[in-house]
């Protein structure tokens, strides 16, 4: 995957496919590592799935026979001097927590997270997506339930308002100075 973006959306769609009804993505940028949570309530997985995950030929997808998107991401936090921590429970959901050199040459650029946060935020119907950047004091957090509050019975999935969403969040972003690369 080119960019950091990419890999927290297969995450997000992990979760997704796991019937979660709640996900909440953090990126946390600290001065020596960029950290990539995701939450969720989904159905989670048992031990013996749990070690199983980060090895790219297994999959519990019947439509395919690999599952790349947890071993990229654990072998782009390695090469970064980082980890991949995954934590999970049946029935209590799953946390993915990536941490990666921030500053590593090895470090895939972000990518266009406001985007991806917009189309997380837009596209997943019946799941509330919280997303939050922090860096230092400085904290962006929206929600899809926020967004659904603010626009009432105008239809979230409209391309205009994820493209309004995406604005927003970067200038939101730029406004607080915080810096992924």
């Amino acid at each position: 995957m080119k960019d950091l973006s990419m890999h927290i959306m297969d995450i997000v769609q992990n979760s997704v496919r796991a019937q979660a009804a709640n996900i909440t993505l953090t990126i946390t940028v600290e001065a020596s590592w960029l950290i990539l949570k995701v939450c969720d309530d989904g159905t989670g997985m048992d031990e013996a799935t749990l070690t199983r995950v980060s090895d790219p030929f297994y999959t519990s997808r019947s439509t395919r026979k690999v599952g790349m998107g947890l071993p990229l991401i654990k072998q782009t936090a390695e090469q970064t001097g980082g980890s991949l921590q995954l934590e999970s429970a049946i029935g209590k959901g799953t946390k993915v927590t990536a941490r990666l050199g921030r500053r590593h040459i090895d470090r895939p650029p972000m990518g266009n997270i406001a985007a991806t946060a917009a189309m997380m935020i837009t596209g997943n119907e019946g799941v509330n997506l919280v997303f939050e950047v922090k860096q230092d004091d400085a904290v962006f957090s929206i929600s899809t339930r926020e967004v659904k509050d603010v626009l009432g019975d105008v239809d979230i999935r409209l391309a205009s308002v994820t493209s309004f969403l995406k604005d927003m969040i970067r200038e939101n972003l730029e406004e607080l100075n915080i810096e992924f690369d």
